[in-house]
């Protein structure tokens, strides 16, 4: 080698040198928390007072360093060659082992690499993937092979290799250099300042306060309908049409704009001054001069409460009327005070009384005309519907899955004096959104499955707040009955309902947030080999939100993410397919999302006769229940397609001919519900058995007290006076009216008697049995 090249080889050790001392010394990272505002909103210089906010100095939350992936790096190439080895010599690679261990061992290192954001987990990570890149390159950078070689032969420090060892953690785990923004970008403690179009006007906010049914929509849709512009933000796709449907007929032109649709009433596509929409779509930069903001306790909802957040602090309008439960009045005037705004309160109370029955319904062949059943499953609907209609009634039947046009198709049916139909079978769904002339509210059961914090699914007993928004559908004002009654099918379940109605609703404490697409893609800018749902994990973790707001539940987005994340697209892109609202119950629809995410992928559009293929259109009408749920799945497609229609125009150009045959389809659906008994009797008896289902049900339910009010009763046991009924012999029995449960249950007790009668002949034929079987085996042992 060269004097030369001796001579560059030593400066450069040198300089190395001089600056590791530094390196090895320096502190610990000094996190600095800030407002995470944009740029835009700094430029803005808006300011909110706030109260209850988490200090900027106070110490950021420590990181789940479990949600940390570590980088793969590329090991086949070093810059240096094999200059370490020709200014040294060859490495012994058991000795540099030793070494590795026993820097590994070394309690300062561990300490200082904490200090330096790498806890004990992945500090082995990091350990173990740095001991691999030592001991399998086939040639080290010169640096790190000169001090292995000087710690080899007792020239050096072991501590000497930390340097090395951090840059290396530093590469696989890209994160820990840029923490600092990764806060700063995750910071959520002031989301009021995100929106300084909104602050850059003082809005007056008047709150709309009443239970169901007491007219506080109807006194801010006036002055909706009154205002020079306006936007209705809505829960509901078919709150959304009803507001569009009522302005238009007022003479007041409007919009319609929802996840699937768009709708100008101009011929040539301009925006009305008002437009109704549903809560995820309204815009926080155009201005209007009313806004109403509906159901906004639903702010608290762990999926959905972040809508209803930007929202009312986002949207500009000089007026923001905002309609809920009177138990969110506290914490919207709590909200608004970091905004400076003050709210006006209007209150009001129902327009028509209803009242709770002092007894239970107990069988079906006491049913009246105007009555509902609320049941919280599909099951339970096929049941009902079935054994109502084996009396010679007819039912109208409405539940979440079902389109928005079979849905008023049903409500109108059950509401029209002159169709014979008088009773109806429903889910929740009836709890908004639809307008029913309802006598009597009966609820078959008070579980329903809810999703918990952590995004658990499990079985538990109805809020206060979810049976007041379904008890209060009896007697509505605008309907024939005049005063409701409400009260349950089964008269165990009547006094937990009484106690569930007396308590007062509880106030609503918290806010929902969720991270913005500009969010995220910060974060990938400084994580680039992170996936999507990855990214959305350390930010959720890194999150810091104050006592008054909640990051939402992202399950279902990071669902989505993981399904594509094989799909190449950019981030944009993916982000916004993960945002889809669909079923991923449904195995068709997430099949086609992801059919749809591998087209667009390839740059090539979805078109009419694509979609048509891939749902093998034209569809025959259902022939039982399995091909009814098909139906309603290829419905939520075509949904898809539609909402996708609208964020990538030109991939999905054929959203005209998408929605016709969405209508025929709709059509078709329509036509199954109203033969949804026959649907229900040409499937397995198994599955559609009545009483079978009712039997599970029940069992989910247990015995009523006070006591389950809090608590899961998904655990309960069942009822041994119904474990007849599993027979699917006895459920056509009582299906067909050949057999009343009562009778059921007294043939059962006669059985049970003569079961007991044999006993002891049993018992002693058996241990008869027995004392043969033991003289065999013995007569064995002796051979």
């Amino acid at each position: 080698m060269s004097v030369n090249r001796c001579i560059y080889l030593l400066s450069r050790l040198q300089s190395h040198i001089s600056t590791r001392t530094a390196r090895i010394t320096a502190g610990s990272c000094h996190v600095s928390s800030g407002s995470g505002l944009s740029h835009k909103q700094r430029q803005a210089g808006s300011v909110v007072c706030s109260r209850n906010v988490s200090s900027n100095s106070s110490s950021p939350k420590p990181p789940d360093t479990s949600l940390f992936v570590p980088v793969s790096l590329k090991t086949d190439s070093v810059l240096d060659g094999t200059v370490g080895a020709e200014l040294t010599q060859p490495l012994d690679r058991s000795e540099v082992l030793k070494i590795m261990n026993r820097f590994y061992k070394r309690k300062e290192m561990q300490k200082l690499a904490a200090d330096n954001g790498l806890d004990a987990r992945l500090f082995h990570q990091a350990f173990i993937s740095f001991r691999k890149f030592v001991l399998e390159m086939t040639s080290l950078p010169a640096e790190l092979h000169i001090i292995l070689n000087d710690i080899c032969h007792g020239a050096g420090h072991i501590d000497d290799i930390y340097p090395y060892f951090m840059h290396h953690a530093k590469q696989i785990f890209p994160m820990l250099d840029c923490m600092d923004d990764l806060r700063k970008i995750s910071d959520l403690r002031l989301p009021a300042n995100w929106y300084p179009e909104a602050r850059a006007i003082q809005r007056k906010v008047i709150f709309h306060a009443g239970p169901t049914n007491s007219g506080k929509t109807y006194h801010a849709i006036q002055r909706y309908l009154a205002a020079k512009s306006g936007v209705y933000c809505g829960p509901l796709k078919l709150l959304a049409h009803e507001i569009f449907e009522k302005s238009n007929t007022a003479g007041v032109t409007c919009d319609l704009v929802t996840g699937e649709e768009r709708t100008f009433m101009d011929s040539e596509g301009r925006a009305a001054a008002h437009v109704s929409c549903t809560i995820e779509m309204c815009s926080v930069t155009t201005p209007y001069e009313v806004a109403v903001i509906d159901e906004v306790q639903m702010i608290r909802d762990p999926s959905r409460g972040w809508a209803w957040t930007r929202a009312l602090l986002g949207i500009c309008a000089e007026e923001v009327h905002v309609c809920g439960e009177p138990a969110a009045i506290d914490f919207i005037r709590e909200l608004m005070y970091t905004t400076g705004e003050e709210v006006e309160v209007h209150t009001y109370q129902r327009l028509t009384p209803f009242t709770v029955l002092d007894h239970a319904v107990d069988s079906l062949g006491n049913l009246k005309p105007g009555d509902c059943i609320v049941c919280f499953s599909k099951n339970d609907i096929y049941s009902i519907s079935r054994q109502i209609e084996a009396r010679g009634l007819q039912c109208a039947v409405i539940y979440g899955s079902l389109p928005p046009g079979t849905k008023l198709s049903q409500a109108k049916k059950f509401n029209d004096p002159d169709d014979p139909c008088k009773i109806l079978v429903a889910t929740d769904a009836i709890g908004m959104g639809l307008n029913l002339s309802i006598k009597r509210i009966i609820f078959n059961s008070l579980v329903k499955p809810n999703i918990n914090e952590k995004g658990e699914k499990q079985m538990e007993t109805i809020s206060t707040s979810q049976a007041l928004q379904i008890a209060g559908r009896a007697g509505r004002f605008s309907s024939k009955f005049k005063e409701g009654e409400v009260t349950t099918m089964h008269k165990d379940d009547l006094p937990v309902l009484t106690e569930i109605l007396s308590h007062s609703v509880d106030p609503i404490e918290t806010a929902g947030l969720h991270p913005t697409a500009e969010q995220i893609e910060m974060f990938a800018y400084h994580l680039p080999d992170a996936t999507l749902s990855n990214l959305i994990d350390i930010f959720v973790s890194l999150s810091q939100v104050d006592g008054m707001y909640f990051v939402c539940n992202i399950d279902d987005f990071k669902f989505l993410a993981d399904m594509i994340q094989h799909i190449p697209l950019n981030l944009r892109s993916r982000y916004v397919f993960c945002t889809a609202p669909i079923n991923k119950k449904q195995p068709f629809v997430c099949t086609s999302f992801l059919k749809f995410a591998r087209q667009f992928s390839r740059d090539e559009p979805l078109t009419f006769d694509w979609v048509c293929r891939h749902v093998s259109w034209p569809l025959d009408p259902p022939k039982n229940i399995k091909d009814l749920v098909h139906l309603e799945a290829v419905h939520d497609v075509l949904d898809l397609y539609l909402w996708l229609s609208y964020r990538f125009m030109d991939m999905f150009p054929d959203t005209a001919l998408v929605r016709e045959i969405q209508k025929i389809l709709d059509d078709t659906i329509q036509e199954g519900v109203r033969n949804i008994t026959r649907l229900i009797r040409a499937m397995d008896p198994n599955i559609t058995d009545p009483l079978k289902t009712q039997g599970g049900r029940r069992g989910n339910i247990g015995t009523a007290s006070s006591d389950h009010l809090t608590s899961s009763r998904g655990q309960s046991g069942q009822r041994g006076s119904e474990e007849v009924m599993h027979s699917s012999l006895a459920g056509r029995l009582v299906r067909d009216g050949l057999l009343t449960p009562d009778l059921l249950r007294q043939l059962q007790r006669e059985w049970s008697k003569e079961q007991k009668q044999q006993p002891t002949n049993q018992s002693r034929g058996d241990a008869e049995h027995h004392s043969n079987d033991s003289k065999g085996k013995r007569r064995k042992k002796k051979k």
